[in-house]
């Protein structure tokens, strides 16, 4: 439907409808319309009469859709008019239309309305993280940073997952401004980046270099670097953290996983104790191995290569040293097929140990338990996060050591070249990949692209931040 392009007359609407093939939703159909070719608000404006004058009311999802045209548009005096409309009809709201209202206001010479409204849905349910953020952005423009750290903090409290987009605010909003609580709170969200390994993206990491670098008397400068393989910052000569766990951590660590993960509810879901049990034995009858390898998902590395080819490269790039190998495999790996051969199978069974589980286990238990019993200095290779296993870890220091651990023992293989056999491997480092701080330096390692999400594979690059 081509909405028009000036208001229309009640019997020119009704014609429209009665030419539309489904004149039940003809309304809808039409403001989705408007919302997507950005119609001038005084069209819907006319429709919305019409629809008033010949239902008497208006429904509550075309008064939505109205709403976004709006918000859209920024029309501050139509979106509080759609308030009241709402407020006086529909006794309770539900989130879209909140979400819509609190962006719409606080974007708006209105925004204090916007944390009225917050309010309000606090009576009702736990606000979204856009109403949450929409209000912190907007008091954070405002310069009234303590309410929108009370915002943030809140907002963690409830369990709300802020975006980067919000975290990068506080310091574009905070740049120049004085006082020893903010300064506080901004350590805090950098402490945040560094519990939840998130790596800011470029244009966040220059925020918080032109943030560090304007503050009043605090003579902090932001250079960018490179670390040395052997954990030295080349800008300020400081010695990162070092990723390897102590003795004491490691072995709490191996038992809390052995323990929560391994044997607690999640593992058997897929797996048979049973098969777990021989593979418990069968590991416990060759340790220690020096690198445990998902063998499937390595397998599909390169979608234009047989998948024991792919496992075959990835076996031969690994097994340099010497190194003792584990290959956790599936029972179908032995049956001869065009992805499986039986002679390339034999062939990467003479420089390695392979263990075949049942088609449909749940693999991440077995190269855990493999890798964590078999010490300190094991490695294990799969391109997987591991997410699931970190959420059944119950104290957040575990959960800290876990990805500490993860950090320092997860090699990532990944091709080069599309079609020659290299592959390279992403090392394990010896330094640990996260946000630190002496007081006087911080190392944030950032991604030169912006992605929300989680992600195992480190960066390279590096903010060193010194104070003269």
């Amino acid at each position: 439907v081509q909405p028009p392009e000036k208001p229309l007359q009640a019997e020119e609407w009704n014609k429209l409808r009665e030419d539309f093939q489904l004149p039940g939703i003809f309304e809808e159909v039409m403001l989705n319309s408007m919302i997507r070719c950005n119609s001038p608000i005084d069209v819907a404006k006319s429709l919305l009469t019409h629809l008033a004058k010949r239902n008497g009311d208006i429904a509550y999802n075309v008064l939505v859709k109205y709403l976004t045209l709006c918000v859209q548009q920024g029309k501050v005096s139509e979106i509080r008019d759609v308030y009241d409309i709402m407020k006086s009809r529909f006794k309770i709201l539900e989130s879209g239309a909140y979400n819509l209202l609190i962006k719409g206001l606080s974007n708006s010479d209105q925004w204090r309305m916007a944390l009225t409204l917050l309010e309000e849905v606090k009576k009702v349910m736990i606000p979204s993280r856009t109403c949450y953020e929409s209000c912190i952005k907007a008091a954070s423009c405002h310069q009234e940073m303590k309410l929108a750290f009370e915002l943030y903090n809140e907002m963690l409290a409830k369990g709300v997952v802020p975006t980067l987009d919000v975290l990068q605010s506080f310091f574009h909003f905070s740049r120049g401004m004085k006082g020893a609580e903010l300064q506080k709170e901004l350590f805090g969200i950098l402490l945040y980046l560094r519990e939840n390994q998130i790596y800011p993206h470029k244009t966040f990491m220059r925020s918080i270099k032109l943030w560090f670098e304007s503050i009043p008397e605090g003579n902090w400068k932001g250079r960018l670097t490179k670390i040395k393989d052997s954990g030295q910052c080349p800008v300020c000569n400081h010695q990162l953290e070092d990723s390897n766990l102590t003795e004491e951590e490691y072995s709490n660590l191996s038992e809390r996983i052995i323990r929560d993960v391994i044997h607690g509810t999640d593992t058997f879901r897929k797996t048979s104790p049973k098969e777990f049990e021989a593979f418990q034995a069968f590991v416990e009858s060759r340790l220690p191995f020096d690198i445990v390898i998902d063998g499937l998902n390595v397998s599909h590395i390169k979608s234009r290569k047989m998948q024991c080819e792919n496992l075959f490269d990835a076996i031969n790039c690994l097994a340099k040293d010497n190194a003792r190998l584990l290959v956790l495999g599936r029972k179908h790996m032995l049956t001869n097929s065009s992805n499986w051969k039986r002679e390339i199978m034999k062939e990467m069974q003479n420089k390695a140990d392979f263990f075949f589980a049942e088609n449909i286990s749940e693999d991440d238990a077995f190269l855990l338990y493999a890798t964590l019993r078999s010490g300190k200095h094991c490695k294990f290779v799969t391109r997987d996060f591991l997410r699931d296993h970190k959420a059944c870890l119950s104290d957040s220091l575990t959960r800290h050591l876990f990805r500490k651990w993860q950090r320092g023992h997860q090699i990532v293989l990944k091709n080069i070249k599309c079609f020659s056999s290299v592959i390279s491997q992403q090392p394990a480092f010896r330094y640990d990949c996260v946000v630190q701080t002496t007081g006087d330096t911080w190392h944030i390692p950032y991604k030169d692209v912006f992605e929300e999400k989680y992600s195992y594979q480190v960066p390279r690059n590096w903010l060193c931040i010194q104070q003269k």
